[in-house]
């Protein structure tokens, strides 16, 4: 086969890796931003399909299929996202008259609405959560949250991925959060229906996987702990899923089957449950029909190549294994490296990678090598770091041994949240609910001044074992005696920080040094810095050119989505008007109190830097 991969980054990679194992063409597509991405240098071929807009792009079903036809590709494979589980997108893969990698339509539809995989679920005798989707009214959804009992989940009836819910603590607080949600619902779905639900206390995100073909076989291959979320986004996985009573863990598997029986399900596919961690009790959450982001870690626990699965079933293979091949050997976790920044409520970051260092004996599932482009266009994560080992505490070891000593320059991740993660412990134990990281207060402190003194020690030290020449010419900055220093050097970090440091040696650190800039790991934690000569550190370093106090400013990188500010208006304070994208997400800034608007300096569709002014104010008698 010829396979196009209808998707980007990572996934795309993952994807091309197996085709080409199993000796198959592959064929990327991309949007302009990802012209120099890894994936369409090392697909067989790759097309433009257009700008960054996701539209016009890897939302495009038309441009998809024209590059399909252009290129000669006779197989379509989603990954996850985008286009995965859009009926229309699959339907009109299978009329080009090309293979469809992943389930029948049918079974995708069956699944895309929430109201409906509920209905599926209770017949096929699969327990549901209490809840209520019978009207769309809101005095009926609020009757049927207080009916329930407070606290309840309104989330949106379609899509996926955490996207359109929230948590209503009391009645006060619902219309303001289905107003939310549903405004969610419809920008990521086109769809703002809603289910009001139980809200459980001690939820735990625990999911199975599934795979079918098209002869009628169907297996599950064992369960996964995905609870460590921030925003219903997952961060760390596992498999199996650790400390479930044995009766909880048959019944998610055979639940499981019993739903993609119930839809002649013919690929993989994830069914995920919420299970009550104080009583053991489970409930159908809702079907991912498609590949899931965590994957590796069955792969790592059963030895199948999901891909490898889904292909063979799309060409008509049957399943090469039964449910009683299947078993479950050792222990795997992935982190999920995403470009934000924990320590300010995980805002998204952009930038180059500048630096990368990866460490040995790890899966690492990239969408970047050094010299990448992070924009804001698409989502914040940007690898995936996956362990294993006989046991959980090892492979827990092993996950954290990588997280020091994996090294990213020229932007700030989630990698040394990923180490402080590793400390707690809920994780530890295995314990962890999804309401862990609402709960838990996440360390500010990213060790950056005592990474400015080992970053200065690299640096010294990478001039001592410089050639001659080299270590003659820096000498003139400072005096050496056989210890340290006598004068200190100043670094410079990403935010534009100056450091003064004495060079700190004597304890290693995993870190990389190019010339004058330095990249060392503290605790999980990549920072990055410039050695400064003292000249540049004396040199003005320019102020705020963003503009005036008071003023609407974005808080990070993003697109902006939508505009409600016009000059001239009033506002009292707390109204809406600019709505930010980041990472896929969306971000509300509100007026801070009484004035009336001055200029409006933003448009929608307009990209934003950190800090950048959006909205001023007219100033105030």
């Amino acid at each position: 086969m010829k396979i196009l991969i209808a998707n980007r980054g990572e996934i795309a990679r993952r994807i091309i890796r197996t085709a080409h194992r199993l000796g198959h063409q592959t064929v990327a597509v991309f949007a302009e931003p990802d012209s120099n991405a890894p994936f369409v240098t090392e697909a067989t071929e790759s097309l433009c399909i257009g700008p960054a807009d996701l539209a016009s792009s890897y939302l495009s079903i038309e441009r998809i299929l024209e590059a399909a036809a252009t290129s000669g590709a006779t197989a379509v494979h989603p990954g996850y996202g985008f286009l995965s589980e859009n009926t229309d997108f699959a339907r009109a893969v299978a009329a080009a008259g090309l293979t469809w990698i992943g389930p029948r339509p049918e079974a995708v539809e069956s699944m895309g609405s929430k109201i409906e995989a509920r209905r599926l679920a209770a017949n096929a005798g699969v327990p549901i959560i209490p809840g209520f989707d019978e009207s769309q009214a809101r005095p009926d959804l609020f009757a049927a949250a207080e009916r329930i009992g407070f606290p309840v989940l309104v989330k949106a009836a379609a899509g996926g991925g955490g996207k359109g819910i929230r948590i209503v603590h009391d009645p006060a607080g619902f219309d303001g959060a289905l107003d939310e949600a549903i405004a969610e619902a419809e920008r990521s779905f086109g769809d703002g229906a809603m289910i009001v639900e139980r809200y459980v206390q001690r939820p735990r995100h625990v999911e199975v996987q599934i795979v079918g073909d098209k002869h009628g076989n169907l297996i599950d291959l064992g369960t996964r702990e995905c609870s460590v979320q921030r925003r219903y986004q997952k961060l760390l996985e596992e498999a199996p899923a650790p400390n479930l009573p044995d009766h909880t863990r048959t019944g998610l598997r055979q639940s499981a089957r019993l739903l993609a029986e119930a839809i002649g399900y013919d690929s993989a596919g994830t069914v995920e449950f919420i299970v009550d961690d104080e009583t053991g009790d489970y409930f159908f959450l809702e079907m991912n029909t498609r590949l899931q982001v965590e994957h590796p870690v069955t792969e790592f626990v059963t030895g199948f190549d999901l891909v490898e699965l889904m292909i063979g079933s799309a060409e008509g293979s049957s399943l090469p294994v039964g449910q009683d091949d299947v078993k479950l050997v050792g222990h795997a976790i992935e982190a999920r490296i995403n470009a934000e920044d924990s320590s300010r409520g995980f805002v998204p970051q952009i930038g180059t990678i500048t630096a990368l260092q990866v460490p040995t004996n790890v899966r690492w599932d990239s969408a970047v090598e050094q010299g990448s482009e992070i924009s804001p266009h698409y989502d914040a994560m940007i690898a995936k770091l996956i362990v294993n080992g006989p046991d959980r505490p090892t492979a827990l070891s092993s996950l954290a041994t990588a997280l020091d000593e994996l090294v990213i320059g020229g932007l700030v991740t989630n990698a040394g949240f990923h180490r402080w993660l590793l400390t707690q412990k809920p994780v530890v134990e295995g314990r962890v609910t999804t309401r862990f990281l609402d709960d838990t207060e996440i360390p500010t402190d990213t060790g950056v001044e005592e990474a400015a003194a080992h970053a200065a020690g690299l640096w010294l030290n990478s001039r001592r074992s410089a050639p001659e020449d080299l270590v003659w010419k820096s000498l003139p900055r400072f005096a050496l005696t056989p210890q340290r220093p006598i004068r200190p050097l100043y670094l410079g970090a990403l935010d534009g920080e100056v450091f003064e440091v004495l060079p700190r040696t004597e304890t290693p650190v995993a870190g990389v040094c190019e010339g004058n800039e330095v990249v060392v790991n503290v605790d999980g934690h990549s920072h990055s810095f410039v050695v400064l000569d003292r000249s540049e550190h004396w040199a003005p370093r320019g102020g705020d050119v963003h503009g005036s106090a008071g003023a609407l400013t974005s808080p990070f990188p993003a697109v902006v989505a939508e505009v409600h500010a016009t000059p001239g208006a009033g506002v009292e304070g707390g109204e809406v008007l600019v709505v930010i994208e980041a990472m896929k997400m969306l971000h509300s800034l509100k007026a801070g109190g009484p004035g009336t608007i001055d200029e409006v300096r933003v448009e929608v569709g307009d990209q934003t830097a950190s800090h950048q002014v959006l909205v001023t104010f007219a100033a105030q008698e």
